[in-house]
Formats: C-alpha cells, sequence, structure tokens
C-alpha cells in the first residue's frame, strides 16, 4: 500500500487510464502546463503530450461539446471543470446530449465521457468556486454520479469511470485534495469494489448516518463522539449517487431502525430527500422514528467567513442522531 494524497491519487489514476487505453483524452482549462489550479494533471502533458492533455478555452459548453464529437469518434474524453460552480454552462450540453445520446440511438452510440467536477466547500473560496449541484445530475436520466471521500476510491473509481461506456459525473471534494489515505496501486482494477456500491465505513446499531464525500469525514468524528456517549452510530458513504445501492442501504436501516442523512447541499429536493424517500419505500415497517435531514441551508453558497454556518456540522449531526433516538437532550423543532 502507498500513502498519498487524494489529488495525487486521482493523478496516479488519470495517469493509469491513459497509459491503458490510448483512446483516453484529457481536456480541461489550465490542465496542460499549469496541471490544473489543483495541480490534479500535473505531469501528464510531459509524460503524454498535447494531443491527450488539451488545454481548452474558458468555454465550458464548448469543451464538453468537443468531448461529444469525439466520444462518436471513439475516443473516451475526460473532461475537467475547473470549479463546481462553472459547470453551469455546460449543463445544456451535459443533459440535452451526453445523458441523452446512447438511450435514442439504442445503444448505437455510446458517450464514454468522465467530467470531473472539484466539489463542495470547505475551502474559503470565492463566489461560485463552492457549490453542490449533484441533484441537478443525480435527477438527469442517463447519468452515472459518482462522489469520492477518500484515495483508494478516488484512484480506483475514476479509473472506473473512465472505462465505463456511461457518461459519468465525478465529483472530487476540493477540501480534501490535501489529505492522505492508503492506496493500493498494485491490484488490478477488476478485483476493485465497483463504484456502484456502497461501503460501510463504521459499523453499529443505534442509528445509521449516511453520507458521501468531504462529509464522511464529518459523520466519522460524530461517530466517535456518540461512542463516548455510548451509542453506536453505523456510518455508510455512498459513494455512488446515481445509481444508489440500496440493497446497502436498506440491509442497514433494517438493523438499526434509525437514520439521519447528511450532505452539503441545500435541503429542500436533495440528495437526502430522495434517500429518505426510498429508504420509506422499502424499510417502512423496520423505522423506529422518521428518518432525519442535515445539509446545507436553502441559500446561495454564503461568503467564505460565513461557509462554517452552512456546512453541516458534528454538534448538528448528533442533534438530529438524538432527535431520531428520541433521547430527552435532543433538540425540538425544524430539520437540521
Amino acid at each position: 500500500m502507498t500513502v498519498m494524497t487524494l489529488g495525487k491519487a486521482l493523478n496516479a489514476g488519470l495517469r493509469q487510464a491513459m497509459k491503458d487505453d490510448d483512446k483516453v483524452v484529457l481536456m480541461g482549462e489550465d490542465i496542460g502546463k499549469l496541471g490544473g489550479v489543483f495541480r490534479i494533471t500535473d505531469g501528464l502533458l510531459d509524460e503524454f503530450g498535447a494531443t491527450r492533455v488539451i488545454d481548452t478555452p474558458l468555454a465550458e459548453s464548448g469543451i464538453v461539446g468537443a468531448a461529444v464529437g469525439l466520444a462518436y469518434r471513439g475516443y473516451r474524453p475526460v473532461v475537467e471543470i475547473q470549479f463546481d460552480g462553472f459547470v453551469y454552462p455546460a449543463f445544456d450540453q451535459i443533459v440535452s446530449q451526453v445523458a441523452k445520446l446512447h438511450y435514442r440511438t439504442q445503444g448505437r452510440v455510446k458517450m464514454p465521457i468522465t467530467i470531473r467536477i472539484p466539489w463542495a466547500g470547505g475551502i474559503g473560496a470565492a463566489e461560485h468556486h463552492s457549490e453542490s449541484p449533484e441533484a441537478y445530475f443525480v435527477h438527469t436520466a442517463g447519468l452515472r454520479v459518482i462522489a469520492v471521500s477518500n484515495p483508494e476510491d478516488a484512484y480506483r473509481c475514476l479509473q472506473q469511470a473512465i472505462a465505463s461506456d456511461d457518461p459519468v459525473i465525478f465529483f472530487e471534494p476540493k477540501r480534501l485534495y490535501h489529505h492522505k489515505g492508503e492506496v493500493d496501486l498494485d491490484s488490478s482494477l477488476a478485483d476493485a469494489s465497483p463504484m456502484g456500491l456502497a461501503r460501510v465505513v463504521r459499523e453499529g446499531s443505534d442509528a445509521t448516518v449516511i453520507t458521501y464525500g468531504a462529509m464522511l469525514s464529518t459523520a466519522l468524528d460524530a461517530a466517535d463522539a456518540a461512542a463516548d456517549e455510548g451509542l453506536s452510530l453505523e456510518v455508510i458513504d455512498l459513494r455512488s449517487l446515481s445509481p444508489i445501492d440500496y440493497d446497502t442501504v436498506a440491509a442497514s436501516v433494517r438493523r438499526t431502525g434509525r437514520v439521519v442523512v447528511a450532505h452539503e447541499a441545500s435541503r429542500e429536493a436533495g440528495v437526502a430527500a430522495e434517500v429518505i424517500a426510498s429508504i420509506t419505500e422499502r424499510c417502512f415497517e423496520y423505522l423506529e422514528s422518521a428518518p432525519l435531514r442535515v445539509t446545507g441551508h436553502d441559500v446561495p453558497y454564503p461568503p467564505a467567513k460565513l461557509e462554517k454556518f452552512h456546512l453541516p456540522d458534528l454538534d448538528r449531526i448528533l442533534d438530529a442522531v438524538d432527535r431520531v433516538l428520541e433521547r430527552p437532550n435532543s433538540l425540538t423543532g425544524a430539520e437540521s
């Protein structure tokens, strides 16, 4: 096992995918000589050349549109959107073309496009540089949506996304780019857990906390704090937001009977709402209390000075846990 940051693991995953298939082409703003604003593509231009690591104009719709043309011609384009808030100019291409072409041509046209998006908050960035747009893409039929939380998944899931014939929106939590973890660089991709499966990161018996991306570390901190009070929380990392692995989720809920779902995105019509609705459909008779959401607030992402009040933290998760467990010290009122 090799210890590396999540950013370095993404770089290694891209390098391996490009070695494995010469049809893999990288495209994006400043990804060549600069290596990307987060240096995820650092060194790849020198290794693979300017025909496979392509610096593009600042035009997200044009970048994704060009990727559609490349996919038509048998390539596997990997697009980097420089920041999450910059993806919206490409939204029409993603929703109207990328997501639909494979289905509408009855499989004759494949769209093996991976769209990498540095995502979510926690780094004190400027406006338009901290967004959580995952619900838009989860709602769009025809897209896979992946959100990684650790270096091993970053390395493996990125390669799986590039190898997939389905278009993949690949969310990378930017505040975790420098977090370190072990990565197995020697095992084969065939031995890795499929990117569509959720993972039980911590087993527990009193309640299930479901999350993804950078919120996983917050949920694990909450589980540690709950353990000090004698509570056992099971923590699930969804990994895939579309499709969601409801078999793993439902198995956990049937064991614990109580559910909290946490994410950074706004609450209204977010991923948590869909997860809770699906849990209620599948596990209603097992639920001991109503599932709760802990989310960002229904406001545009706030200025850097205020983001700590927007992002769900340990206390908000523990409050929701108290409420689903109906503990006497829990707060009352609306969802967190």
